[in-house]
């Protein structure tokens, strides 16, 4: 599954070739080249990637936010400061290896929907130096029942909500694995032969601190499914979360403002955590900020609005059908988005028009940041800064931004075994190199083999770049579209679709 924060610029396949060649005379005569090399994008900017594993590096951020509030249930009001976040992790971690008897390396899947626990529950697994195997929330006991075999996984962490299903899977097992179960109401009974995971991160040991984990071990493993295939297990290290942590700090130094006084910036936690995208960016990436994330275990429009009506909101992470929403919804008042300055899109394509619409719902200055990135990437690649959109203008417009510091992005020709770099303009397969790339797939040495080759990672999307070195994804390798002896990516058709007054969206199968 890819990540993908896209708004494309997109023109019929026929006019392609002319568009680009009259965009690289105007473009190349007033833009800088200082972030392409030999037809390879990358960012001048270097940043110090620290040799810690990621609870370290969360932690060592959230100090001076200690008795703010890091996610808090907007419907139950259960919260946690930061200060108790990384208490009960460490709490969890302990009971994990000294009193459960769970090792290094270890897999625990956790099978949660959002929730103020999920950080907790995470990060305690991490602490132990237990790998994180994250499931979707919606799987079915038979989905389930394929993660835990895939992963080898010998605990799994849901709700009470949840608990029937992941007790399914488990049954089906030859070995029994224990089930630790999180209460999301108080009136809620524990189900019979699990462990109470309030009883547990609320259990001090008085043991040292565990050592940590190496930067260079397993953190979480993922399932995608990559550019094909049944979904495959995405090993991500600590360093890999960490390094894009990093990247993105960089990135968002001109869009986010850090926890101080009265100030801290507050965030609908809508997209799952159990995604990537949800996991690196809107919960450990919003806590190095000192942010408040208010978890939602399911998207209701009345839920969403009630959110936006009772907190205020200044940035949101989002998918573009939650931007229709926000801009089309009724019951969604412009006053309920006084407090937003910054959108953050990313899963499908944002087109131009959508963005503006937005902006004209919202009627106040807000910032739509728009990037690229995978599963396999940890997950970001490229983002469009603020400062950017600002210089640039609309030659800005429908790109997935410039590359992250520390990273490397070329286009090649399909099936072209020399990876030669295309040139501006030219639209080719993308490629990625930087720290954050995955170390492989799970129990998948052919698959690892035909995605990475000398640390380049194929990622299956077709792009290419202008002369201010912007990316601009076009569609995916597997789903171009043949028209008399012409490659039709589908979004260009649902971009032309949209463009229509009479059409509110439009999909392409």
């Amino acid at each position: 599954m890819s990540f993908q924060i896209t708004k494309r610029f997109l023109v019929p396949s026929t006019k392609l070739k002319h568009y680009r060649t009259a965009q690289r005379r105007c473009l190349s005569v007033t833009c800088s080249r200082r972030n392409i090399r030999d037809n390879i994008l990358f960012s001048p900017i270097e940043v110090q990637i620290p040799n810690v594993s990621l609870a370290e590096y969360v932690f060592g951020k959230t100090a001076p936010f200690a008795d703010y509030t890091a996610f808090e249930c907007p419907f139950t009001r259960r919260k946690y400061t930061f200060s108790q976040v990384r208490k009960l992790s460490r709490n969890l971690g302990k009971v994990l290896r000294k009193k459960l008897g769970f090792n290094k390396g270890d897999v625990a899947l956790i099978y949660l929907a959002n929730c103020p626990e999920f950080p907790i529950a995470a990060l305690g697994c991490l602490e132990a130096g237990v790998i994180v195997s994250t499931a979707n929330s919606l799987y079915t006991s038979g989905e389930i029942l394929r993660q835990l075999k895939d992963s080898s996984a010998k605990l799994v962490i849901t709700t009470c909500d949840l608990y029937e299903r992941a007790a399914k899977a488990v049954s089906q097992l030859p070995g029994k694995i224990p089930i630790i179960c999180i209460k999301t109401k108080p009136d809620q009974l524990l189900p019979q032969g699990t462990i109470d995971f309030s009883e547990i991160i609320n259990l001090t040991l008085d043991i040292p601190d565990l050592d940590p984990p190496n930067a260079d071990d397993i953190a979480i493993l993922p399932y995608s499914s990559g550019t094909t295939g049944l979904p495959k297990g995405v090993e991500l290290t600590h360093r890999n979360i960490v390094s894009n942590l990093c990247q993105i700090s960089t990135a968002e130094t001109d869009a986010l403002e850090l926890a101080h006084g009265d100030f801290q910036e507050i965030s609908p936690g809508i997209l799952p955590m159990f995604h990537i995208y949800g996991f690196t960016i809107t919960t450990m990436n919003l806590m190095t900020k000192g942010a408040k994330v208010l978890p939602l275990p399911k998207f209701t429009p009345d839920s969403f609005i009630d959110v936006l009506q009772n907190y205020h909101c200044s940035i949101i992470f989002a998918a573009p059908p939650l931007v229709l929403f926000l801009t089309h919804y009724p019951d969604v008042k412009p006053e309920y988005l006084h407090h937003l300055r910054n959108v953050m899109s990313g899963a499908a394509p944002l087109g131009a028009l959508d963005e503006s619409k937005f902006l004209e719902k919202a009627n106040r200055d807000v910032f739509i940041s728009q990037g690229y990135g995978l599963t396999e990437t940890s997950p970001v690649v490229s983002t469009v800064l603020k400062s950017v959109r600002e210089k640039l203008g609309k030659a800005s417009s429908g790109s997935v931004g410039h590359v992250l510091p520390n990273t490397e992005v070329k286009l090649v020709k399909l099936d072209d075994k020399t990876a030669t770099p295309l040139g501006l303009g030219e639209q080719g397969e993308v490629l990625v190199k930087g720290p954050q790339v995955m170390k492989g797939y799970h129990n998948n040495p052919e698959a690892t083999k035909n995605a990475l080759h000398e640390g380049w990672f194929k990622t299956g999307d077709l792009a290419y770049y202008d002369a201010n070195g912007m990316l601009f994804i076009t569609d995916r390798v597997k789903e171009l579209i043949k028209v008399r002896g012409y490659q039709v990516a589908p979004a260009e058709l649902e971009e032309l679709l949209r463009d229509h007054p009479s059409v509110e969206d439009a999909a392409v199968i």
